[in-house]
């Protein structure tokens, strides 16, 4: 009987092993399938050490979520080469904003995540079972952005804990993931945030995946990912009035940088 479970199961493992090699969407389909289970069942891992090690909802837990993430990358074949992690050595709080391309950005997230750091994120996030859990654990900022009043409220709340928490807020502007190898337009809530609070905004910028993933064609092996911490940006002195210039001077500067890591220089060259 033993024996016959063993044949069995490998002739299911060299059957989708096949297919793998056969049918794109068959790999990709069972990639994303394992890295979603892998996010589940390491979240509810996760979440019990945050709540053994911390007792509850702190930034502190970052730490462990951040451990447990940065070992993914080696079940995807996964290579990150980075630059600047000096430009986060800033004094007191900061705004970090940054591409955000698809599912596998919390994998390049956690790869150089500074300490006493928090993202902000959609309010739907939560009720995703473990992971949503970890998440929360991990003292994420919950927005409705589908009220932009309560995302104001929110965000004049984050300014206050910036200062109160010495933290720095991790703020994905581009509002949605986009796997074009391009920017979306930024939305100006980041930028905002950092004049009202009156501290730097670190730009980050993450190489294209579109040479090792992409949905529309249902692409997804193993590739490297060159992430580049740029020079943090002053809004001191910034007000309002200044918000529109410094969302257009930061996104001209990440998307020359976008084409510059993913081998676009010429684009790069002619959006300036």
């Amino acid at each position: 009987m033993e024996l016959g479970w063993l044949v069995c199961g490998t002739a299911v493992l060299l059957l989708l092993h096949v297919l793998m090699e056969l049918s794109p969407a068959v790999n990709f389909a069972l990639r994303i399938g394992f890295y979603c289970l892998l996010c589940l069942v390491s979240s509810a891992l996760a979440a019990a050490a945050c709540l053994l090690v911390n007792g509850g909802r702190t930034v502190k837990n970052m730490r462990i979520i951040k451990a447990v993430v940065k070992t993914f990358k080696y079940f995807f074949g996964l290579r990150f080469e980075v630059k600047g992690l000096e430009n986060f050595e800033v004094e007191g709080p900061a705004v970090i904003v940054s591409n955000h391309q698809s599912i596998l950005d919390m994998m390049g997230l956690m790869e150089i995540l500074p300490d006493n750091c928090v993202q902000v994120g959609k309010k739907e996030l939560m009720y995703t079972g473990t992971v949503g859990l970890i998440i929360y654990l991990g003292g994420v900022i919950f927005i409705n952005r589908k009220s932009t009043s309560s995302a104001k409220i929110v965000m004049a709340e984050v300014a206050k804990t910036m200062a109160t928490e010495n933290l720095k807020v991790w703020v994905y502007p581009e509002g949605t993931r986009n796997c074009t190898g391009d920017l979306l337009p930024f939305k100006k809530g980041a930028f905002h945030l950092a004049v009202q609070a009156q501290v730097p905004v670190i730009p980050v910028v993450y190489s294209s995946f579109t040479t090792f993933y992409n949905p529309k064609t249902k692409l997804f092996t193993s590739g490297k990912i060159k992430v580049e911490v740029l020079p943090p940006i002053e809004t001191k002195g910034l007000t309002s009035d200044d918000v529109t210039d410094l969302t257009d001077r930061c996104f001209g500067t990440m998307r020359e940088t976008l084409f510059r890591l993913s081998g676009r220089p010429s684009e790069a060259k002619d959006s300036s």
